[in-house]
């Protein structure tokens, strides 16, 4: 790597660097959106402790004339030695779960939904989803991909009831059937385009019956034979006496343990939690094994706990007024399949009428592009494919993601796939390369040349001497010095576009080619015994990521012969070969299919250097530059003009 080449990738950086600085928000617009953010803040926490402390203390003055009442009523029957313990067991549930304590104590049962894509159990407590199955996918040791710790997850609505504060977690509902028919199984089953509902509804106390069937809070399922989406309303019907009448807002827990489905996690496709603003900005937490919690303020479309290849979603019809979402690692998991833990308390607008539908939806699947750009919900954005810089999202959503769908259509293994889409890759980039490889002749061809010109100033008072005299050898030649670095930079997006895209590709998952078992994550033919594991590095080895290294580490060498040792700068040799072997460790954890991917690469980049070293007769070339100096040069129109106005000034050239 010459000089030139040098130069190209420091400028390279320099713009990634500049751009991110130039989208960065000024101080004061980060100061100016705190404040406002703080001021609304404050604004709503004062609105809800005025809220509370009103309906508090109104619900505590209705709580002390029912006591009053029921106390009055238990001395006209019995004594305190007479009252049974059922009935004192009963009393103690009424006092805890308010109008809702019929509602407190009952037998677990389940229902499942199924369709084509998905198993759905629901579980009468809480009326909540207690686990989904994802029916086509199997986790990375061949058992039933379930989504979620269903044990540990909540799911339900906080809210205060005779100031009690309730959870509707903590109570049982009653299945219900829009047609009112109660079916003998408990597990229903839809396919193809039909679909099917299925409501959970909590009830409240009644006065002639258990439950008053006229009020309730309902949870309504709707499941379509062949989506991965899942309908969800929360109804709530006559129960706005019984929920506190100051309230604009419903607080909805939502916790969830993820499960282990796959033999590594990929320290770039980390568990984490992923959400999108009305505006539709979509963010995440950083992921990571310590607690992140971040408190969203303004309108918020949807929150996701996504990990590497699936995802949970909670999408609403409208909008969540607003949440604080967390992820945190758990020291001590009830399971061994335990990944990470999600955390929200989400705000749902509450009217405080007598009926009022809450329309969500739910996802339960892949994170497959097509799959979650037909929603258009910017869900597929919790791909990782290079959204925060567009034009690599643009390279892996128009040009990658559908060339390589149209080669898995035709069934064929996925290392064949990958071949090929590296080869046509090739082909695309033929010209580059081989411009690429010009430019480099070029100045192998102008060596003699400068190494004159670097004998003759050889000071480094002489400096700019050397290195006017070098430019000016360049034009008389007719040589661009940065001709190779803009080719290299055309290609640098497609690099950076294959590195996001093959690690976060569902596709590739649990696909095996040759040694390598699972091409969505490492390939290894070799693991240390015991706890060994060497820093950087791991506790095995991986076959592609040590072709990839001694392949570039080749190439490497290849390129330095080509290229002038005096071009180069001091202890850029040793650099370049230094950076395969930082690869080495950072690959060896990373998707078989991309070190395979630059592998192929590297085989076909030796290829095509050999097939211009046949057809570039360099001696030829070295006529030709030779030839280019003797031809006089054309001035272009702004030198011209530079040289018009210097003379209007009185400036003499001086004579050659």
């Amino acid at each position: 790597m010459n000089r030139n080449t040098i130069f190209g990738l420091l400028m390279i950086g320099a713009i990634f660097i500049g751009w991110s600085i130039l989208m960065q928000p000024s101080k004061e617009e980060l100061q100016k959106q705190k404040r406002k953010q703080d001021s609304i803040l404050r604004l709503r926490t004062e609105q809800q402790r005025i809220d509370s402390l009103a309906n508090i203390k109104a619900e505590q003055k209705a709580r002390e004339i029912l006591e009053k009442q029921q106390a009055e009523k238990a001395a006209a029957m019995d004594s305190p030695e007479e009252i049974p313990e059922e009935r004192q067991t009963q009393t103690k549930d009424l006092q805890k779960f308010g109008d809702f304590s019929a509602s407190a104590m009952q037998e677990d049962a389940f229902y499942t939904l199924e369709n084509d894509l998905i198993k759905m159990k629901l579980s009468n407590q809480g009326g909540r989803v207690y686990s989904v199955e994802l029916k086509k996918y199997q986790t990375y040791d061949s058992l039933p991909l379930i989504l979620f710790d269903s044990d540990t997850s909540i799911f339900g609505f906080a809210f205060f009831n005779q100031s009690r504060a309730l959870h509707t977690d903590d109570l049982y509902f009653q299945p219900h059937f829009e047609d009112g028919i109660i079916p003998d199984s408990k597990h229903l089953q839809v396919s193809g385009k039909d679909s099917l509902q299925f409501s959970m509804r909590l009830y409240p106390n009644g006065r002639d019956a258990e439950y008053n069937p006229d009020k309730y809070i309902e949870y309504l399922y709707t499941l379509y034979g062949d989506k991965y989406m899942v309908g969800f309303s929360v109804n709530l019907v006559g129960v706005n006496d019984l929920i506190s009448t100051r309230l604009n807002t419903l607080d909805l827990e939502w916790q969830t343990n993820l499960r282990k489905q796959e033999q590594a996690v990929d320290r770039w496709n980390q568990p984490t939690v992923y959400y999108m603003y009305s505006d539709e900005d979509v963010d995440y937490l950083s992921g990571g094994d310590e607690r992140e919690e971040e408190a969203l303020k303004t309108r918020v479309k949807w929150i996701s706990y996504k990990q590497h290849f699936f995802a949970v979603s909670l999408v609403a019809g409208d909008y969540f007024e607003n949440a604080d979402v967390a992820s945190f690692v758990d020291p001590n998991p009830s399971s061994e399949e335990y990944l990470k833990s999600m955390y929200s308390v989400i705000g749902i607008p509450y009217n405080n009428q007598s009926y009022q539908s809450i329309p969500m939806s739910f996802y339960f699947g892949p994170l497959k592009y097509n799959i979650l750009k037909k929603y258009k919900l910017d869900l597929e954005k919790q791909i990782p494919l290079g959204w925060s810089f567009f034009l690599l999202a643009w390279i892996n959503i128009y040009v990658v993601i559908p060339v390589f769908d149209f080669l898995g259509s035709f069934g064929w293994n996925y290392g064949i796939v990958i071949l090929v889409l590296t080869v046509l890759l090739k082909i695309v980039l033929f010209p580059i390369a081989y411009k690429t490889y010009m430019s480099s002749a070029k100045m192998r061809a102008l060596k003699p040349e400068i190494d004159e010109i670097n004998k003759k100033y050889p000071k480094k008072e002489d400096a700019m001497k050397k290195q006017q005299a070098t430019m000016g050898l360049y034009k008389q030649a007719g040589v661009n010095p940065l001709a190779g670095c803009i080719p290299m930079l055309l290609q640098m997006p497609i690099l950076f576009a294959m590195f996001r895209f093959f690690p976060s590709s569902i596709e590739l998952r649990q696909q095996s080619f040759l040694w390598a078992e699972d091409l969505s994550t490492y390939d290894s033919i070799w693991t240390f015994p015991g706890n060994f594991s060497i820093p950087f590095y791991g506790d095995h080895v991986s076959l592609f990521t040590l072709l990839m290294t001694v392949s570039t580490i080749i190439y490497t060498k290849l390129n330095n012969q080509m290229m002038s040792s005096s071009q180069q700068m001091p202890g850029m040799k040793t650099m370049m070969y230094i950076m395969p072997v930082m690869f080495l460790g950072i690959f060896n954890n990373y998707s078989a299919a991309l070190s395979y991917y630059y592998f192929l690469a590297n085989v076909i980049t030796f290829a095509q250097m050999y097939v211009f070293r046949a057809f570039v007769n360099e001696d030829k070339l070295r006529l030709k530059i030779q030839e280019a100096k003797k031809k006089p040069k054309k001035k272009s129109g702004f030198q011209k003009r530079l040289e018009e106005a210097a003379k209007k000034r009185g400036y003499k050239p001086p004579k050659r």
